[in-house]
C-alpha cells in the first residue's frame, strides 16, 4: 500500500524512482543488497518492505527478524558505505501499550510480541550502522493498493448483519496517501532521526469500524467486544497512540483528521 502510493507521489514530483519487490530485489541477501545498490546509485533508499502479518511472526519467528531487522541491516551497511540516506518504515507495536498518553519519539519501548521485537531489532540496526536515516514510526495503515481494515469491514458489512469489532485497542487510523505525502516533504531536507506520522485523531477498532459504516452510508449493527473476546495469536498493545511532536517541533505540517481522511479514501476505491 505504502510503496505504491510513494512511488505515485515521486513521480508527480518528477523524481527518477526505482521500485524492487521480492522478486526483484530480496533483501534478506546481503550480497544482492550491495549489487543492486551499486548498480542504481541512488540518492535515497526508502525501505517499505515488511513482515507484517503479525499474528503469523509468532510461529514464523526467523522469517519475520530477516525481513524486518536483517533486511534493514543490509540496507543500512550499503547505503552506509555509498553516504546514502535511508527511510524505515517503524511501527507503534514497539510499545506495550501502558501508556496513559500518546508516544512521543523518545518513550521507553517494550514489545509484546514478535512483530514489534523485529521492527525495533530494524531500528537499532539502523540507528547503529548508518549516520543518515530517518525512522518513520506509524500505525493502523489503510489505502488503495493492498488488504487494510477498512476493505475487511466493507466486505464483512455485505455477508453480515452484524460486525463485532474490538473497543479496548485505541490508536490513529493512517492513510498510505497522506503518510506518503509528508515523507516525500521529509526527504527533501537533512532533519535526520525519528518521527511519529499518524493522521490526527485517537479511535478504538469499534469506533473506527463505526465510523467507516457512517461515511459510507452503510447501515448495519456494530457492536463492541473486548480483545479477549476476539482471540489473536499475537498479543497487541492496548493503547498506543502516536504523538507527531518531532514532526511538528521540525516545521513539518502534520496530517488531517482520520474522518476527514477516511471520506477521500471512500470516494477513490
Amino acid at each position: 500500500m505504502l510503496g505504491v502510493d510513494l512511488i505515485t507521489r515521486l513521480q508527480n514530483e518528477k523524481h527518477n524512482v526505482i521500485g524492487t519487490d521480492i522478486d526483484s530485489l530480496d533483501i534478506c541477501d546481503l550480497k544482492e543488497v550491495i549489487r543492486t545498490i551499486d548498480d542504481c546509485k541512488p540518492d535515497m533508499v526508502i525501505n517499505c518492505a515488511g513482515y507484517t502479518d503479525v499474528d503469523k511472526c509468532e510461529t514464523d519467528i526467523d522469517n519475520a527478524y530477516k525481513v524486518n531487522s536483517i533486511g534493514s541491516k543490509n540496507l543500512a551497511i550499503t547505503s552506509n558505505k555509498h553516504n546514502i540516506p535511508l527511510l524505515y518504515i517503524g511501527s507503534d507495536y514497539i510499545f506495550d501499550g501502558e501508556a496513559n498518553k500518546p508516544y512521543i519519539e523518545g518513550d521507553i519501548v517494550n514489545p509484546l510480541n514478535v512483530y514489534g521485537k523485529s521492527k525495533l531489532f530494524g531500528e537499532e540496526n539502523i540507528k547503529n550502522l548508518t549516520n543518515k536515516f530517518f525512522i518513520i514510526r506509524t500505525q493502523w495503515l489503510y489505502g488503495k493498493h493492498g488488504e487494510n481494515f477498512v476493505e475487511t469491514m466493507l466486505s464483512l458489512a455485505k455477508k453480515n448483519g452484524v460486525l463485532n469489532v474490538v473497543n479496548d485497542q485505541f490508536g490513529s487510523p493512517t492513510y498510505t496517501k497522506d503518510l506518503a505525502n509528508v515523507i516525500c516533504e521529509i526527504i527533501k531536507t537533512s532533519s535526520y532521526g525519528t518521527y511519529h506520522v499518524t493522521n490526527s485523531g485517537i479511535c478504538s477498532w469499534y469506533e473506527f469500524a463505526k465510523c467507516i459504516m457512517k461515511t459510507a452510508k452503510i447501515e448495519i449493527e456494530v457492536k463492541p467486544c473486548t480483545s479477549e473476546e476476539f482471540p489473536r495469536l499475537a498479543k497487541r498493545p492496548k493503547y498506543s497512540p502516536l504523538e507527531n511532536l518531532n514532526l511538528r517541533l521540525s516545521n513539518f505540517k502534520t496530517l488531517r483528521h482520520y474522518e476527514d481522511a477516511l471520506k477521500e479514501y471512500l470516494t477513490e476505491i
